[in-house]
């Protein structure tokens, strides 16, 4: 179990180092909010705050979920996490509940994710059941954190650092790899990727066909002084990236990597003799169906293929 927790997951969450420019290096993950995930529960059973059969309780909006519920498969832990019928397709969850979580989903009729009702379910859990675990991804500093191991890796692969970009939901990868990179290159430009009628940086909530990125909260780890520039991505430019990174780089990212890698293209073309990071944080097989798939794209309305 040891090794497996070691060498396994560690593989997961280390990224690969492609170059999509001269001047632009995607660190291009299988599974990135492995990460903080595994840094949070290791600091919590240091710390006393998460033991051995513990039930561990969360309200993930994107691949946090799928993160805690290896570890927890892994480690022995039980999980129950409080998602949005609007995030949460059929072959996600049969890859949840085949790895032991407990699935309580509320109905999401405006297709915001309704994180506060998410949020109230939980602490209904929590009331009920004091003796577990929340990560609290949105405010546990370890989110951001657990970022400076890949703060190290762009340096070590691409030197100097002048931009870097990322896509922001909880706020965690990019504000803490920004963190990290600007105690060093204190010039640094730090973009923020966030998609229409997200609150994060001011526009009302709404719905999203984009997941992923956004939210319908404010996230403690989200520093808007850490942020130079954000970028609004839609869903459709964000799908058509993703299928032009499979064809042209054979890279098999999903649209929320793709979303950063649309911006940080921009970047690159916009300051040729920069050097741009962009994190990539998923890949594509959640996707396989969906944004991979002519046939899903050419039934949405204004798909400009259909």
């Amino acid at each position: 179990m040891v090794a497996l927790d070691g060498d396994y997951f560690r593989a997961l969450e280390t990224p690969r180092m492609a170059a999509l420019a001269p001047n632009l290096i995607a660190a291009a993950f299988p599974l990135m909010k492995l990460m903080p995930a595994r840094y949070i529960l290791d600091r919590a059973v240091a710390d006393g705050a998460l033991e051995a059969g513990m039930r561990i309780v969360e309200t993930p909006s994107g691949t946090f979920g799928m993160a805690l519920a290896l570890l927890s498969a892994a480690r022995g832990y039980r999980l129950t996490l409080v998602t949005a019928s609007s995030l949460l397709d059929a072959k996600y969850k049969a890859r949840l509940d085949g790895l032991g979580a407990q699935m309580i989903i509320t109905e999401d009729h405006a297709g915001d994710g309704d994180q506060l009702k998410r949020l109230q379910r939980l602490d209904h859990i929590r009331r009920a059941e004091p003796n577990c675990f929340w990560p609290r991804q949105y405010d546990n500093p370890g989110n951001a954190l657990a970022y400076a191991r890949l703060a190290e890796q762009l340096v070590r692969t691409v030197g100097e650092i002048d931009c870097l970009v990322g896509c922001v939901g909880s706020g965690g990868s990019l504000c803490g790899t920004g963190m990290f990179l600007r105690a060093v290159f204190p010039h640094i430009i730090v973009i923020a990727v966030d998609t229409h009628r997200s609150i994060l940086f001011g526009q009302p909530a709404g719905k999203r066909l984009l997941r992923g990125l956004g939210n319908s909260i404010l996230p403690g780890n989200l520093r808007h002084d850490l942020i130079d520039e954000v970028h609004w991505v839609g869903a459709y430019p964000a799908f058509s990236e993703a299928r032009r990174l499979l064809r042209e780089h054979g890279i098999f990212q999903g649209p929320t990597s793709a979303a950063a890698a649309l911006v940080g293209r921009w970047a690159a073309s916009t300051w040729p003799g920069a050097r741009i990071a962009v994190i990539r944080p998923d890949e594509g097989h959640r996707y396989a169906e969906t944004v991979f798939d002519d046939a899903w794209l050419g039934a949405l309305p204004g798909w400009p293929c259909s």
